[in-house]
């Protein structure tokens, strides 16, 4: 009777799979052979994409070398339209099974996770799956609506750019509605310093971004937690409209749902803890029926959803895991076991043909001509240029409306520009000697200065970095060229401002401007390089300060000033080759002492070890300082820090 009914039920998923593998192939092989593909791209939605999974298991390393079994081996299968409850006591690997599901954990498991039938393909399943994980981490000076327009911006295919704006304007509309949020669309996102929407907003704003990117799989953990009943039920009938209109597989690992809000999902799948076991697969409707067959009534006008995690926490008066782990090895199990084989073996569309097929029918359902031919599948869903555009359109936005961001770059240096003016006031127009020496090396470290406390601006950008690039919106590439092209012009004419204004106020002849003001501006660059890198490496912003400050004090000291040639250790020498201080040091009091210097003025030039000549080695120095520190920048923010799971 199990197999009959495990062959019954695995029939429909074997003629989808086979109908939308065959319509996909023709949609690929002519225009003209549009009608093949009505019966997968028939529904007002993505294209079919079921999920199975068989024998998934995790097994954590604990410090000591012990193991902790999380997970124990489980299976299932889902299929499109769906919407899914993940739910268990704390401990019973609700998420864990969620990041093995969505290729989001970075620890080793074993099993295996296919999508029709294939396993997960590591470039392209991004493309066609979205995560909307626990943290609601945003820019807080972006808007609402911006925020789904950039996850929509950046799952829209090329070669039908025309097409999608008219179906993203319309979609996030959609979304704005669906999701509660039409009346603070152009509201400010906001975060612990900025006033902006409230909690709830914010994570209804995470939700609706996830579905702007436009997947047929979308994995949500906890997308109620925090919020209010009223918000969380909102959340989860946006999630069931979406699920059924769209086609979209949604799984949701959810705590403890209130009535309302259980029976709006389509299937449910039940975990213990310690360790984490399946204790039930199935419909959510049936559940009360099948624990009732275990022994355990639901009571009318009772929670289901409480009633099941009282009998599923071990150690609570109602627990009865054991019994119902067991009665789920022998009741459910050995079917779905069959359903699940049933499944691996019927070869639906793979992850290449759901993005062809997904875009054939975008331009179907938009009655627009397009090119099929011009299409083609990437890792990323846009090229790099409208990858660049795109953030570089964010963090205009995001600079030109932050006040701290403003203020460090601009307001800052103008306002110590001011200040250090007043202090050093007419200082080049009296006669060259060890005050002007002085001045000059006083200015170089304030600039030398300045973009540190911009590390932890990074380090907090770098954080949402991390979560956009793992849902491959963009690339790490993109993500570092446009805050060069951003921050670093409007850091350069913080640092021009503050130079200008302080050799204004000491009276430098024009003269020696060029002198002075490039090699202050260049001592600016590498040092801004230098606490980019730092801050792509550091894990936060304490250790990016303990990383950053000795790099400064050897730059210091090795100026030529503090240290010279004459007393510094012959096994320490070498430093001042490759010191940036001292060749700006030494090129602007050469060119401030001119051809026939005093003599103060020459016997300071003596006793530092200053000489003319060496002004193009120093140059490229530190030229290749700046591109070593940039192309490490690179490095650390694509292989450090990533996120862990």
């Amino acid at each position: 009777a199990i197999l009959a009914q495990a062959l019954h039920k695995s029939a429909p998923v074997l003629a989808r799979t086979q109908e939308a593998m065959a319509a996909a192939r023709l949609s690929t092989e002519s225009e003209s052979d549009s009608d093949s593909g009505d019966s997968v791209l028939s529904m007002d939605g993505f294209p079919s994409t079921c999920l199975t999974f068989k024998d998934l298991a995790f097994t954590a390393k604990l410090p000591k070398g012990e193991s902790k079994t999380v997970l124990e081996p489980c299976s299932g299968h889902f299929e499109s339209g769906e919407l899914v409850a993940i739910m268990g006591p704390s401990g019973c690997g609700k998420t864990t099974l969620l990041d093995m599901l969505a290729m989001k954990k970075t620890g080793t498991y074993s099993g295996q996770v296919c999508v029709n039938g294939h396993k997960r393909h590591p470039v392209l399943f991004p493309r066609i799956a979205a995560y909307v994980g626990q943290e609601d981490q945003m820019p807080a000076h972006w808007k609402v609506r911006e925020a789904l327009e950039f996850n929509s911006a950046l799952k829209c295919p090329p070669g039908d750019a025309g097409i999608s704006r008219k179906v993203t304007a319309s979609l996030i509309l959609n979304l704005l509605e669906v999701f509660g949020l039409t009346g603070v669309a152009d509201t400010y996102i906001g975060g612990e310093k900025v006033r902006g929407i409230s909690g709830g907003q914010r994570r209804r704003v995470t939700l609706a971004r996830g579905v702007a990117a436009q997947a047929p799989l979308l994995f949500c953990d906890e997308p109620t937690s925090g919020l209010s009943s009223t918000d969380a039920s909102l959340c989860v009938r946006a999630l069931r409209g979406i699920a059924k209109k769209m086609n979209v597989l949604i799984l949701v690992v959810i705590h403890q749902p209130r009535r309302e809000i259980v029976e709006l999902f389509d299937k449910l799948v039940l975990l213990t803890s310690s360790p984490g076991r399946m204790a039930y697969f199935g419909s959510m409707a049936g559940a009360p029926l099948y624990m009732e067959s275990c022994g355990h009534p639901v009571p009318c006008n009772s929670n289901p959803a409480d009633v099941y995690l009282d009998l599923l926490t071990p150690g609570t008066e109602e627990d009865d895991s054991d019994a119902l782990v067991s009665a789920f090895a022998e009741k459910q199990k050995p079917g779905l076991d069959i359903v699940v084989d049933a499944a691996l073996g019927a070869k639906g569309l793979t992850a290449k043909e759901l993005l062809i097929a997904a875009h054939h029918m975008n331009l179907q359902g938009s009655n627009e001509e397009g090119s099929d031919s011009k299409f083609k599948v990437r890792p990323y869903a846009v090229s790099f240029g409208t990858q660049l555009g795109v953030l570089l359109s964010r963090r205009a936005r995001v600079t030109m409306r932050s006040p701290a961001s403003m203020g460090m770059q601009l307001g800052m240096p103008t306002g110590m520009g001011i200040l250090w003016g007043l202090l050093f006031q007419g200082i080049c127009r009296k006669e060259f000697g060890m005050p002007q020496l002085l001045f000059i090396f006083m200015m170089l470290i304030m600039l030398s200065l300045q973009s540190l406390p911009m590390m932890s601006l990074f380090i907090d950008e770098r954080a949402i970095m991390k979560r956009e690039t793992s849902e491959r919106l963009y690339s790490t590439g993109a993500h570092i060229l446009s805050s060069f092209v951003i921050a670093v012009p409007v850091s350069l004419l913080g640092a021009m401002i503050q130079t200008l204004i302080i050799l204004g106020f000491a009276g430098l002849q024009v003269d020696y401007l060029p002198t002075v003001l490039g090699w202050t501006l260049l001592l600016f660059l590498l040092f801004d390089s230098l606490y980019s890198c730092v801050a792509a490496a550091a894990p936060d912003g304490n250790q990016a300060m303990i990383i950053a400050t000795p790099f400064l004090i050897l730059c210091i000291l090795f100026s030529g000033l503090i240290i010279t040639k004459a007393t510094a250790p012959v096994y320490l020498l070498w430093i001042f080759a490759v010191s940036p201080m001292r060749y700006a040091m030494q090129a602007i009091m050469v060119e401030l002492a001119g051809p026939a210097p005093t003599a103060e003025g020459q016997g300071v030039l003596q006793s530092l070890n200053y000489v003319a000549g060496e002004d193009m080695m120093g140059v490229a120095v530190i030229a290749c300082m700046i591109i070593i520190l940039r192309v490490l920048q690179v490095v650390f923010m694509k292989f450090l820090n990533n996120l862990q799971k």
